[in-house]
């Protein structure tokens, strides 16, 4: 009979994959043996493999690139990374060798960007691109990076008074952009969403406090939908709606020559994951350039600012099972060395599923079971795959130690989950290591913080 773990895998998925393979009975990460790292750093254990983040940079421009020429697209394509995945400086280290471009979400990241540009690792050549909602710290800090130089930083207008509040505190002409505030789909709560200026105001709102002003340049139209860039009729639906606005407000403002269409590719979340990223990518750039043709207008530059795609496939955690209860004739509880809701927050508040594998003990038989984290709330739990509803793992077996990893967690499960601060219960932070590979293939690792101690959190707290 096939009842080994390994078994269920290859009768279940795919197996091995690109990223995923074994070695005797042990799970390998793009060839990184997965027990050493626990041998060497122990559990619980937070990971990021940084050459992931320019791979998929570089799938995502090559993509663009063969769609452009397919299509005879005479637009270029700008890739910029959306910080609010990730605002760590050896995410951005890695990400910035790729000639990329930056978007930010907040006041805070201009000082990012600041510090990128002393360092070298952007220069004055690279666009800024400044979204969400702004008032005084975000206003004066955009302020000051344009009045300091760097003019291809463009502040994408949220609402009709940041008009006014940049033009209080720039010195000279600058370039701005316009967000559409998309309909959101039907399920949803609200029809329309709260970022942006609604389609059918946006040509007016140009003329009314744009066209005849010698101090802004009209430069981009940002499209960005909420639930990503999809291949059903909401999204195309959308996406015409965003190039109409874009073609009518090329014919009244001659220096428009991009459109942003936001982030939202998906990531890998299951081992049954399919996803045809060219194809999506060609019919978008057909689109465009098809409707462009129509009204007789250029092809607009496209942007893009991709987050979860950047960095997500790049991150992983893994755990140790310390012991098994059995609640009932059928529920059977693995318990972690650590808590769900503080080290992978979205399992808890949005529901999100991972990539979930036994590190070891392939060749051991499964059973089913419920994965329970340390804290003392009943919502601290993980009990099911992307693709089925239920958690399969080799049995436990308290003689001989049984790890899991968690894969594709690199986008924002830190600071979700407050990096470096207080965690629900007072469960420590686990520690973090980078992994890197050099030109010849050899990996390194590094530690960039160690698990928190009892000490920390009582700074924090006020104890003296």
């Amino acid at each position: 009979m096939n009842t080994k773990y390994s078994d269920l895998i290859n009768q279940t998925y795919y197996f091995p994959q690109e990223e995923f393979t074994l070695a005797k009975d042990n799970l390998q990460f793009h060839n990184i043996d997965l027990m050493k790292l626990v041998e060497q750093y122990g559990t619980p254990l937070k990971f990021t493999y940084l050459p992931q983040i320019s791979s998929n940079i570089k799938r995502a421009k090559s993509w663009f690139r063969n769609a452009m020429e397919k299509n005879n697209y005479e637009g270029k394509y700008y890739y910029c990374y959306c910080t609010k995945s990730s605002h760590f400086e050896y995410i951005m280290n890695e990400a910035f060798k790729n000639n990329i471009h930056i978007e930010t979400s907040s006041a805070f990241d201009i000082n990012i960007v600041e510090n990128l540009l002393q360092n070298g690792k952007i220069n004055k050549s690279t666009y800024v691109i400044c979204n969400g909602f702004k008032r005084d710290q975000y206003i004066e800090n955009i302020a000051r990076i344009i009045n300091n130089g760097h003019k291809n930083t463009i502040p994408i207008i949220d609402n009709y008074e940041e008009l006014d509040l940049l033009q209080a505190e720039i010195k000279g002409k600058f370039k701005i952009g316009i967000r559409i505030a998309a309909e959101e789909e039907p399920k949803f709560e609200f029809y329309t969403s709260r970022l942006g200026i609604g389609y059918k105001n946006i040509v007016q709102f140009y003329k009314k406090q744009i066209q005849e002003n010698d101090k802004l340049e009209l430069k981009m139209l940002h499209f960005f939908i909420n639930t990503g860039i999809n291949d059903n009729a909401y999204y195309w639906n959308e996406l015409v709606k965003c190039i109409k606005v874009y073609i009518s407000l090329k014919k009244e403002c001659p220096t428009l020559d991009g459109l942003n269409i936001g982030g939202g590719f998906p990531i890998k979340n299951s081992l049954a994951f399919e996803y045809d990223y060219q194809y999506m990518i060609d019919e978008i750039i057909n689109q465009i350039k098809i409707a462009c043709e129509e009204a007789e207008v250029d092809v607009p530059n496209i942007f893009t600012e991709f987050g979860s795609f950047t960095v997500g496939e790049s991150g992983g955690a893994i755990y140790q099972i310390l012991y098994q209860k059995q609640q009932n004739d059928r529920e059977k509880w693995n318990m972690i060395d650590s808590s769900f809701i503080t080290t992978l927050p979205d399992t808890w508040a949005i529901n999100k599923r991972f990539i979930m594998l036994a590190i070891n003990r392939w060749n051991d038989q499964y059973e089913r079971v419920l994965l329970g984290g340390m804290t003392c709330d009943s919502d601290d739990y993980y009990n099911s795959e992307q693709n089925m509803n239920a958690i399969y793992l080799p049995k436990y077996n308290k003689e001989k130690p049984l790890y899991i990893g968690f894969f594709n967690t690199g986008a924002y499960q830190e600071t979700i989950g407050g990096y470096g601060g207080l965690h629900h219960c007072l469960i420590p932070q686990p520690k973090h290591i980078l992994i890197d590979r050099d030109e010849n293939g050899i990996i390194a690792t590094e530690i960039f913080s160690e698990q928190q101690k009892a000490e920390d959190v009582l700074k924090i707290l006020g104890y003296k």
